[in-house]
């Protein structure tokens, strides 16, 4: 029986489970590239882990190698002449100073950052593929930390472009260094262009448009899915919240948290880490899934309450007083709000919304997608643009470039308050230099 009659076969007819035909044909499929590899091999060509680098790739090596042996010693001496400034009495150091704990935060990553980076470019200029894809889950995380503390202290400003430009060269190299990645890149476009759209016929006859074939989740994490799921998770939280909001105040408040749209981002995130987190869980005791549900969304909130004040001086809510609040950022109700939300979010609404997403034509699905992506990302980068503006003048920030005074005309303060009800911003709260 060839794979393609065995995906289409009903599993309760041979007795075959699902998770374990998706584990033989995952097997055969790596078998398969595994002799192609070979073959390749025998027939004299070079093997894709000894193939060299570009000249542009071993140059970028020797720069990053340079700046990592220059920066290093900078910013160790930085540092040791911080702590004996602060010991001789020489500097004001406030240790519970938000601006002071994520600057030395940041100084720890940036160090670890500049260090593995110095490894880093040895391993670019001596062409050790493996130990360069491996590298780059350390030098990904980092830098994106290192970006997201550097947002937090001197907020969107040229300083963001270094982080910007190292975090797209990484993929890059990871994608590119890592030869089974590579060649499983090219082998999945190929199966993708043949069989896509009749893997998704067959599916989509036996009602499993969209789920996870091998069994170990509901759902298919794949971008198409996730990107949907942000969507509506977007939409419906906030219908949600101003319904609520409505029924205890007798009053409508516009409580987006986009520029433009109703579109709520908390939701739209919770409802992707949910997704993703209790995937695993679906068939799961309902009481544990309200349990991690409860937890994995105080979590968020709590650090969304936290990224927001420390980046941009926001506060959105406050919850100080109420049952288990936790520095007023979430509290026992409203964990127990997430709890309830993420039991009725699995069980009930991911189910018909899965159905929903995959109704959406094949012909255009792809499409459709792309430009809806780009123009949310166009509204989420020119929301936190604005935010960071509005943060500036509050703050007494000349506003003389260009875009600032472009910000101050079309988005002035007047136009944020109305925009963004929820939302009340101090400079004073926030941890920027």
């Amino acid at each position: 029986m060839s794979k393609s009659e065995l995906s289409q076969t009903n599993p309760g007819e041979y007795g075959v489970d699902e998770s374990e035909v998706g584990k033989a044909i995952a097997a055969d499929t790596k078998i398969t590239a595994i002799e192609e590899g070979a073959r390749v091999a025998s027939d004299g060509t070079v093997n894709p882990a000894d193939r060299r680098f570009p000249l542009i790739v071993r140059i970028y090596g020797i720069l990053m190698l340079v700046v990592g042996v220059v920066t290093l010693p900078i910013i160790v001496f930085a540092c040791l002449y911080v702590v004996h400034a602060v010991l001789a009495g020489e500097m004001a150091f406030e240790a519970l100073n938000l601006t002071t704990t994520l600057s030395v935060i940041h100084a720890v990553v940036l160090l670890a950052a500049t260090a593995c980076l110095v490894v880093f470019g040895v391993l670019l200029i001596l062409n050790k593929r493996r130990h360069i894809a491996q590298w780059t889950y350390v030098m990904i995380p980092l830098t994106l930390v290192e970006g997201l503390l550097s947002l937090a202290l001197q907020g969107l400003d040229v300083n963001l472009i270094a982080p910007a430009v190292q975090l797209v060269v990484l993929v890059a190299l990871h994608i590119a260094a890592d030869p089974s990645l590579r060649e499983e890149r090219r082998l999945q476009f190929a199966l993708r262009r043949m069989d896509a759209r009749s893997a998704y016929e067959s599916a989509a006859s036996k009602g499993m448009a969209g789920r996870d074939l091998t069994g170990k989740g509901y759902i298919s994490l794949d971008f198409f899915n996730l990107f949907w799921l942000f969507v509506v998770g977007c939409v419906f939280g906030l219908v949600l919240e101003t319904i609520y909001h409505f029924i205890l105040f007798g009053e409508y408040q516009d409580r987006a948290g986009f520029l433009w749209g109703p579109f709520s981002p908390i939701y739209g995130f919770g409802a992707v880490i949910l997704t993703v987190l209790l995937n695993h869980l679906w068939r799961s005791n309902w009481l544990l899934i309200f349990c991690a549900s409860a937890v994995i969304g105080g979590s968020f909130e709590y650090f969304t309450s936290w990224f927001m004040q420390v980046a941009f001086g926001i506060r959105a809510w406050d919850y100080t007083g109420q049952w288990l609040s936790i520095d007023g950022r979430t509290s026992g109700k409203y964990m127990f709000f997430w709890g309830i939300l993420g039991l009725v979010w699995v069980k009930l609404i991911l189910p018909r919304l899965l159905r929903l997403i995959q109704g959406i034509p094949w012909k255009v699905r792809y499409t459709l997608t792309a430009v809806c992506f780009i123009l949310i990302f166009i509204d989420g980068v020119m929301t936190l643009m604005t935010l960071d503006a509005w943060y500036s003048r509050m703050a007494g920030i000349a506003q003389d470039s260009p875009i600032s005074r472009f910000f101050a005309t079309y988005f002035n303060d007047d136009f944020m308050e109305r925009r963004f009800q929820t939302m009340h911003l101090d400079p004073s709260m926030a941890g920027r230099m």
